[in-house]
């Protein structure tokens, strides 16, 4: 059984289900300060792990796996969240690597009626100063409503090198300015917070669902 870390109310209209990234855990800071800001906009987030980062809690350091081996586990976590009593409209998505697992399992998903919409926060669009090696193949022909949210500076896929990928027009990118990997901004170069980019955030993603959940 898939263990989750839970946030906002029970009551909540949607839950938002995500996985971390490849090198940080389910509570890391940057991923528990994102499910914070969108718990406080009225989500219901839960949070989990794929085994080879669980097992790092006891001692197993694992490497991270091809990612694409990893999709049974998040279709696993959709299956024990629902088995939880989660019912009504469901996003998936994850930080980087977990984003992009629920991007590739995310069609199938849709299809079947089991969510309603893929969230990714910074996703990995070419490992770091390796720009020609890209994830995208998979998001050209994407039909589920999709929400990116990306740093301007992201080694991962800046502003500029993203804006030449061929991506399905169910693609919405929000561009964060001067946000790194983790969607933080250098305060005395861009002016913004992380604070601030977190309150975005939420907000946009408060406004997307409410445009395609029915």
């Amino acid at each position: 059984m898939t263990t989750f870390l839970f946030d906002g109310p029970d009551t909540a209209a949607i839950t938002i289900l995500l996985a971390h990234g490849a090198g940080a855990p389910m509570d890391s800071p940057s991923l528990t300060a994102t499910a914070k800001a969108l718990a406080a906009a009225g989500f219901r987030i839960a949070r989990f792990e794929f085994h080879y980062m669980a097992a790092r809690r006891y001692g197993h350091r694992k490497p991270p796996p091809r990612a694409e081996t990893v999709n049974p586990e998040y279709v696993k976590a959709i299956a024990d969240l629902r088995g939880k009593g989660v019912d009504g409209p469901l996003i998936i998505g994850g930080k980087s690597m977990g984003g992009r697992v629920a991007s590739m399992i995310a069609d199938e998903m849709f299809s079947k009626g089991e969510i309603s919409g893929l969230l990714c926060l910074g996703y990995p669009f070419h490992p770091p100063d390796k720009p020609t090696q890209l994830r995208t193949k998979h998001l050209a022909d994407l039909k589920t409503p999709t929400l990116i949210l990306q740093g301007t500076r992201d080694e991962f896929g800046t502003k500029d090198e993203v804006a030449t990928y061929a991506l399905s027009e169910a693609i919405e990118i929000l561009w964060l300015e001067d946000g790194d990997h983790d969607l933080k901004p250098r305060k005395n170069i861009s002016g913004f917070s992380t604070a601030d980019h977190l309150t975005t955030l939420a907000d946009a993603v408060k406004a997307w669902t409410e445009r395609i959940v029915r």
